[in-house]
């Protein structure tokens, strides 16, 4: 029988545990393929990009790359960053590369507390939670304008001007999404962060835009919270939650909160998304390179296996994303978990145990 759709997928494992959790994402994933009677199949291209790359060459990425990356129909990243290379040239030279030239304008972050895994927060042991935040991912606090200057003045003396840019179009369109995005879910809100009180240009441009749109969407419930109070929000009343939306550094930060508060950055999913197709998405999980564990197998690969349930969402394999959303539950429920959520298995076991709960789930389709 023939494969009725191929998905031609660009895999950037880049730098330290990066490496081991995409490797993790790719088995899963081809599993479900190959368990698929011919309903899909995966194309893989890995692409050695990262910090050994830049030790090699002085780039992180082949100076065509992005041409290259814009014939894939999605991208699959795992983490950027290490000792040899300062990190702002890490993550500028590569992966904000990708999400700013092709416009992967929103950052989708669930957080998902998953059964099996202690939540330091007591709430969630009585209280069924789950939220996602929804981020800017094109401009605002990491839009990359401004410089240093009047180094010439001596040592004390340079300037350094970060720019944050706020445009309506930009704020527009993440609260639209943010809102559509409300309306599949079983609560309809959303939570827009703001710092509107001290930020009176860019942050007051932010909360006009959102008061604007939500006039639109009269079955969705609003509330606009400034970011110092939304973060003890996360923790002494999550149940509140359903939609966040918020700039780019906000989101960032905030997203890595609900993270730990479900058990560890390590179980974090991640879609940049075009949502105009014009350019391919890019799927990743939360975390950083961790070089303390890098090579050691024991690395979390539940993020970077979420993020590919994320990515067959993008492709409109629903169905078969909620599989692997169900199968990453039955292995945390049932014990297989790294150390970073209190266990002793290694990447390579987890991933054994997701994918035996996959296909046991799609024999008894």
């Amino acid at each position: 029988m023939g494969v009725t759709q191929t998905f031609d997928i660009a895999s950037i494992p880049a730098d330290g545990i990066g490496k081991e959790v995409v490797a993790a994402g790719r088995r899963v994933l081809d599993a479900l393929a190959d368990n698929s009677s011919g309903k899909f199949a995966f194309n893989w291209t890995e692409f050695p990009w990262g910090s050994e790359y830049y030790e090699q060459t002085g780039q992180m990425m082949a100076a065509d790359g992005l041409e290259t990356l814009k014939g894939f129909d999605a991208i699959y990243f795992g983490a950027v960053g290490w000792k040899n290379v300062p990190d702002h040239i890490s993550l500028w030279g590569l992966r904000l590369n990708i999400t700013q030239n092709f416009d992967q304008w929103a950052n989708v972050r669930p957080v998902r507390f998953l059964p099996g895994i202690q939540s330091p927060l007591r709430k969630a042991d009585t209280t069924e939670l789950d939220w996602v935040v929804v981020r800017e991912n094109s401009e605002g606090e990491y839009a990359g304008l401004g410089g240093r200057n009047l180094s010439g003045r001596g040592p004390g003396n340079e300037v350094a001007l970060q720019t944050a840019l706020f445009t309506e179009k930009g704020c527009e369109r993440i609260m639209r999404f943010a809102f559509d995005l409300a309306r599949t879910r079983t609560v309809r809100k959303v939570s827009s962060v703001t710092k509107s009180n001290a930020q009176q240009y860019g942050m007051v441009l932010w909360d006009e835009t959102f008061n604007r749109v939500s006039g639109d969407y009269p079955d969705v419930d609003t509330e606009s919270v400034l970011v110092d109070a939304m973060s003890a929000k996360f923790v002494l009343r999550p149940e509140d939650l359903s939609v966040v939306v918020a700039s780019n550094l906000n989101a960032d930060i905030l997203s890595d909160l609900g993270s730990a508060l479900a058990g560890s950055l390590g179980l974090a999913a991640s879609a940049n998304l075009n949502p105009e197709r014009r350019f391919p998405s890019m799927f990743e999980p939360v975390h950083g390179t961790a070089p303390d564990i890098a090579g050691k197998g024991i690395s979390n690969p539940i993020g970077a296996i979420a993020s590919a349930a994320l990515m067959l969402d993008h492709f409109g394999l629903h169905e078969e994303a909620r599989l692997i959303e169900a199968a990453i539950e039955q292995t945390t429920a049932a014990g297989h978990l790294t150390q970073d959520v209190g266990g002793n298995t290694g990447t390579e076991a987890v991933t054994d145990a997701v994918v035996e709960a996959l296909v046991r789930s799609l024999a008894a389709v």
